[in-house]
């Protein structure tokens, strides 16, 4: 190798390998401060933009899961009015199949249909006031509620509505029903019977649907944790081996610091042929 003051070789490549070093060892902290082996396109564009469309896929699935917990509270709510309607009814029953009795007197009776009245009328507070976020599945006022499925929002489950309201169909007492006589109470109870029949059907009919959701978000949630988990396999950085190689990139730029340094020296070498 030609000895010149002008063109140093050795420090030229002792440089090349330093700067290669530095490189290696910001990456490699890099890689340690986020925690991630590809933190962006320009690590690996393939393996980046996978992740990319599967966090897109988790972000999807997040908003799955809120519209899921928003359904089933809706639907929840449905259900306590409902059980406590059937609740209402049975007492109901109890009071027009106690005045259908002949051989009770006016005044008696006259109590009884208070005491129906009153629980009639709370079913229509109850039915009125059954809602969460503004939805009343319960009322008539909706006739289906429903939640996404999929993180695209091409599927969808869908929960009908439970018209549980007075006359409404499903209880077919009257919103003014009450009884006078002995003959008006025994129709009653014939109406309230069939009342609560339409009643648990469209109860178990709202339970099948909240049961599907549970059993959705079930899914949904261990759906999104396999996702994150891919998207760890595929991004995430070995600590332990990034540790490793720390170390020994630290050791490398020290032995390249003092390489370049021989290198800097040798032209000094040219000084003794002319002493």
């Amino acid at each position: 190798m030609t000895l010149s003051v002008n063109t140093n070789a050795g420090a030229m490549m002792a440089l090349q390998n330093l700067n290669k070093t530095n490189m290696d060892l910001t990456q490699v902290q890099n890689r340690i401060n986020t925690g991630l082996e590809v933190a962006s396109a320009k690590d690996n564009g393939g393996i980046y933009a996978i992740a990319q469309r599967m966090r897109s896929q988790v972000a999807g699935y997040g908003v799955v899961q809120n519209s899921l917990d928003l359904a089933t509270s809706v639907t929840d709510v449905a259900l306590a009015a409902g059980e406590a309607i059937s609740d209402l009814l049975v007492e109901m029953k109890e009071k027009a199949l106690a005045a259908s009795d002949a051989s009770l007197d006016a005044s008696s009776r006259t109590a009884l249909n208070e005491d129906f009245k009153a629980l009639r009328d709370q079913i229509t507070t109850i039915t009125s006031n059954a809602e969460f976020n503004g939805t009343n599945l319960i009322n008539g006022t909706v006739t289906s509620v429903t939640a996404l499925a999929n993180a695209d929002g091409s599927n969808t489950i869908t929960i009908s509505d439970a018209n549980m309201t007075l006359g409404g169909g499903t209880v077919t007492v009257a919103a003014t029903a009450s009884f006078a006589s002995a003959g008006d109470a025994s129709t009653l109870v014939s109406t309230i019977e069939t009342s609560l029949d339409n009643l648990n059907a469209s109860l178990a009919k709202v339970g099948t649907a909240a049961k599907s959701l549970e059993v959705h978000k079930s899914f949904v949630t261990k759906l999104s944790d396999a996702l994150e988990t891919g998207i760890g396999n595929l991004v995430d950085a070995d600590l332990a081996k990034e540790s490793a190689r720390l170390q020994s990139l630290q050791v490398k730029q020290q032995l390249g610091v003092q390489a370049l340094s021989i290198a800097n020296q040798a032209p000094q070498t040219i000084l003794s042929f002319f002493g």
